[in-house]
């Protein structure tokens, strides 16, 4: 019995322990990266699908975004356990020694740029590591030096659709590329904004430099809100105009983007915490909308 007893606290110690480690790389903003990856390469694909390459380039793409995320919660640790919404973070809440996730997270990062690198093309493994690069030594550290770190950290946030197309055709001066760049920055920007809205305290007592911390009223939150949200119209209407997508994506795409900045617009009439939560929410499911419009469209092309 007691032999029993220890095999099923060993089992439970063991899951603990890769759950946490799975915490570390940050699911929900890896899956996403991964996903607007895949959008990149079927889209640079036009209707010839390459699948090795594209499993090889979702493999690949995935461990490397694991293991950047894994790496920004070893830089913030000391950070993240000030705040109250991620103090049981592993690292903060020490379920995990800061030296293993370094090991952890360095070995992901090595791992997904050779993977890359070796079955995929250069260039995607360059723009791999571009976005690595960026997101832990531009943006995480600009984050207690400037709110310029928002506009600094849209530029990873899209770069993994660069990335998706890279892997398909092997090159990044194509401009529907682009356009695709444009919509992910474009829609971060509101996004982050509504977030350092919402957690504002949080941000604060940690030494963030989000912009809520200079605008108290929010003036310069709505103008920095609503610039990117009417820029988002005609970009993705841009992708109808390229004749990379057809009318599914644009009456979707459309209606998705008018109610984003619905929100953005309420935010800016009322500058307070219900109507930025509201702001967060909606944009939360505006980027996955949009991928299941162009996917959609992408089947029916």
């Amino acid at each position: 019995m007691n032999n029993s007893i220890s095999k099923k606290l060993s089992v439970k110690d063991f899951l603990g322990t890769a759950s946490d480690y799975y915490q570390l790389t940050k699911p929900g903003i890896t899956f996403t990266v991964v996903a607007s990856m895949l959008i990149g390469f079927l889209m640079g694909s036009a209707g010839s699908v390459n699948f090795i390459t594209m499993i090889h380039a979702i493999f690949g793409t995935y461990l490397i975004a694991a293991g950047t995320a894994a790496h920004n919660m070893f830089m913030e640790r000391d950070l993240d356990g000030i705040m109250r919404r991620t103090s049981q973070r592993p690292l903060p809440a020490y379920r995990i020694e800061p030296q293993k996730s370094l090991i952890f997270s360095m070995s992901l990062i090595i791992a997904g740029l050779a993977y890359l690198l070796l079955l995929v093309n250069l260039v995607a493994g360059l723009v791999s590591l571009s976005t690595t690069i960026i997101y832990l030594y531009a943006y995480t550290p600009l984050k207690r030096i400037s709110a310029l770190n928002v506009f600094v950290g849209a530029i990873p946030g899209a770069l993994p659709v660069v990335g998706g197309w890279a892997a398909s055709t092997g090159t990044i001066f194509e401009h529907g590329m682009w356009i695709l760049f444009g919509i992910i920055y474009c829609w971060q920007i509101p996004h982050v904004m509504a977030i350092a809205w919402v957690c504002k305290d949080d941000y604060e007592h940690a030494g963030f430099k989000m912009l809520p911390k200079n605008d108290p009223y929010g003036w310069k939150a709505s103008l920095w809100i609503l610039i990117p949200l009417i820029i988002l119209i005609p970009t993705v209407y841009k992708l109808y105009v390229m004749d990379l997508v057809n009318w599914l994506y644009l009456s979707g795409s459309l209606i998705t983007t008018a109610a984003y900045l619905y929100y953005g617009i309420r935010f800016t009439i009322s500058r307070d915490r219900s109507t930025a939560k509201a702001l967060m929410f909606s944009s939360f499911v505006y980027l996955p909308l949009i991928w299941i419009f162009i996917f959609a469209d992408w089947m029916i092309l």
